[in-house]
């Protein structure tokens, strides 16, 4: 099994979850010239990240990736209780993750840069921003008495880790956010997460 990921990307919530699972895999780290060449591009057109290969078989969407490595792996207990409304729960946090709040920091990262008017960037990136905090927030009060998403750990965890990496990284609003805080430095403290941070070159 092989993953393509490239530092600094949502892939690095696929890396924690392989590091998780514990089996054999090989992380391929890649960078955006690479990502652009035929070679990743026969993997994956869109050009993107991450991209799982097993076997001739290549799988590419964050959320699929996480989806199917808690279901192909049960015994690592990443997808819920075992139940259908576990799972759900799983895919509740994963789906709030990937379809709501990962595509707010989208203008943030440069999705503005067609835009010509000045004030136009300036509006939709603090606009951005009020998005992000909102998601936060709701995010916050659902963690309190919970130390993961859905109370233990599962494959939406990641994910939020990555956004928060993002959120420091941009200096974004994150005061009295303390359930948000502590589970940040849970999962920094986290072996696993460390050692996918540090084989990415991001710890």
């Amino acid at each position: 099994m092989t993953l393509y990921t490239k530092p600094g990307a949502c892939s690095l919530a696929d890396h924690i979850v392989l590091q998780w699972i514990g089996g054999p895999f090989e992380a391929r780290v890649v960078d955006a010239t690479q990502m652009k060449e035929p070679e990743f591009l026969a993997l994956n057109p869109a050009g993107t990240v991450p991209v799982l290969v097993e076997g001739d078989w290549v799988l590419t969407q964050n959320a699929a990736i996480l989806g199917y490595l808690a279901d192909s792996h049960p015994e690592a207990k990443l997808g819920g209780d075992g139940s259908p409304q576990g799972r759900a729960e799983v895919n509740r946090w994963l789906a709030l993750l990937n379809a709501d709040l990962h595509p707010a920091f989208h203008p943030l990262f440069g999705s503005t840069k067609y835009l010509e008017d000045a004030d136009a960037v300036d509006r939709t990136r603090k606009h951005a921003m009020q998005k992000i905090r909102g998601y936060y927030e709701r995010l916050d009060a659902h963690l309190g008495g919970r130390d993961y998403l859905v109370g233990t750990r599962s494959i939406a965890d990641p994910y939020l880790f990555v956004t928060l990496q993002w959120a420091k990284r941009l200096k974004l609003d994150l005061g009295g956010l303390d359930n948000l805080h502590a589970f940040d430095a849970r999962m920094a403290a986290d072996a696993g997460v460390r050692a996918a941070m540090e084989a990415e070159g991001v710890l």
